[in-house]
């Protein structure tokens, strides 16, 4: 389905409207690309959520935005404070980041994606890399370099909403790439291949995924690969989430292998059509310091670095220097840190009322069907957070109005940024609203 086409006059009647009234006292034209787009929607869980009047007993309870729910470590954060009270790290760096961070972020991905400490398997360099200011930044710049105003960027549906916000920001149609909870939300590339035309640039994947948690198998990301080398498409992979993968999902996928699948062509290499991206926010938990990275060929980080060069300079200097010097010490943090998140997965699901069905699940979130038949999620999400006090997201926040199957019947929620005793309340409260709303539960 190509959305962008279809629902961008829509969206521009809506968004045009709102301006009337909010930018009356705008004398200039905004843009209508960005008039267009979407507005954020986790202001719009919040804003209910505002509604709930918590109580010492009754808390509010958050489920809703993939944010860090630990402090990051003692080690970064006195690191940290050491590099940035030296005035010479006050200064610029090139674009595509301290070297030192570069290096060691390869270091790491030789042990992520080889599966154990060793040289040579895992075909990355330092001159693949930048660094960014976050991965958001990582797909912006990606995305222009790769496409512009009128091309076509297949997205799987539910989507992240800020990667199809940039596409409708820069003009650019996205295609979605419908999956189903019969099949685990996983995206199919032979429906893929029947959507690509001779506009279509780049497919974009997630995995783990957000919103749905959905864990991408090595095999279906060979497939991917092999489709977008056969049509010379990017594919954009987003593993913001990799550090979250349990061992039995170890490698994520073969692709960086310095010997890969002999199902590629003999002289076949990643960095023919490989883009993969990277946040340190997650794994490391500093959302606010915006770092993260873009792996590609060398060939393309020149043009990226046109794009770098007029959005951000350079991603900030301080955080990338006390990444280079303890990112391997960070190891043990990172690796607790996954397993506390696993264990939470596993609790969630376990104390989950019986007649809500996880869809999928893995990273930060569960994909979860609420129970209410003819209720939409949005209207069940409000009514959780603003007499509930329980804030999670509809499925309609991740997709195109009706363009998610069966997408009235699904909720996010975040595992990430609560304690486990919030889950098992977030779950009673799921219970208790059953007979609370009114609505005729279907088992």
């Amino acid at each position: 389905m190509r959305w962008s086409h279809v629902a961008r006059a829509q969206r521009a009647m809506f968004t045009t409207s709102m301006a009337a009234s909010s930018n009356s006292n705008v004398r200039f034209r905004i843009s209508s690309a960005v008039e267009a787009t979407s507005r954020p929607p986790i202001p719009q869980a919040y804003a209910w959520a505002a509604a709930y009047r918590p109580t010492p007993g009754r808390p509010l309870l958050d489920m809703s935005q993939g944010v860090p729910g630990t402090p990051p470590p003692k080690l970064f954060l006195d690191t940290l404070a050491e590099f940035s009270a030296d005035p010479k790290n006050c200064g610029y760096v090139e674009n595509v980041g301290e070297m030192a961070l570069r290096e060691a972020a390869v270091k790491e991905m030789k042990i992520a994606y080889a599966g154990r400490d060793g040289e040579g398997e895992v075909d990355v360099k330092a001159e693949d890399v930048a660094i960014t200011a976050g991965c958001n930044l990582a797909f912006f710049a990606s995305v222009m370099t790769v496409a512009e105003k009128g091309d076509e960027i297949i997205l799987p549906v539910p989507w992240y909403f800020n990667h199809e916000m940039t596409l409708s920001s820069l003009g650019i149609d996205t295609v979605t790439l419908q999956t189903s909870p019969e099949k685990h939300f996983q995206p199919s590339p032979e429906e893929c291949e029947r959507l690509i035309t001779s506009k279509t640039k780049a497919v974009v994947l997630v995995t783990p995924n957000n919103p749905t948690g959905a864990i991408y198998p090595p095999s279906l990301i060979e497939s991917f690969a092999k489709l977008a080398l056969t049509h010379n498409l990017a594919l954009i992979i987003d593993e913001t989430y990799r550090d979250f993968l349990n061992p039995a999902h170890h490698p994520p996928h073969n692709l960086f292998s310095s010997k890969p699948s002999s199902t590629f062509p003999e002289d076949w290499s990643w960095r023919s059509s490989i883009i993969h991206l990277f946040s340190f926010s997650k794994s490391y938990c500093i959302p606010g310091h915006r770092v993260g990275l873009i792996c590609a060929s060398p060939s393309l980080i020149p043009e990226l670095n046109k794009a770098l060069d007029n959005i951000q300079i350079c991603a900030p200097r301080p955080p990338q220097l006390a990444l280079a010097a303890c990112l391997a010490e960070l190891r043990p943090f990172v690796k607790d840190t996954a397993r506390s998140l696993e264990a939470r997965h596993a609790l969630f699901k376990s104390v989950l009322p019986s007649n809500w069905k996880i869809g999928a699940q893995g990273g930060y979130y569960a994909f979860v069907k609420h129970p209410f038949k003819g209720v939409d999620a949005r209207v069940v999400c409000e009514r959780l957070a603003k007499e509930m006090g329980v804030v999670c997201l509809p499925a309609g926040f991740f997709g195109p109005s009706g363009g998610i199957k069966d997408g009235d019947q699904w909720v996010r929620f975040s595992v990430a940024n609560v304690d486990d005793d919030k889950v098992r309340l977030v779950c009673e409260r799921l219970k208790e609203c059953e007979d609370a709303f009114g609505w005729k539960a279907s088992a």
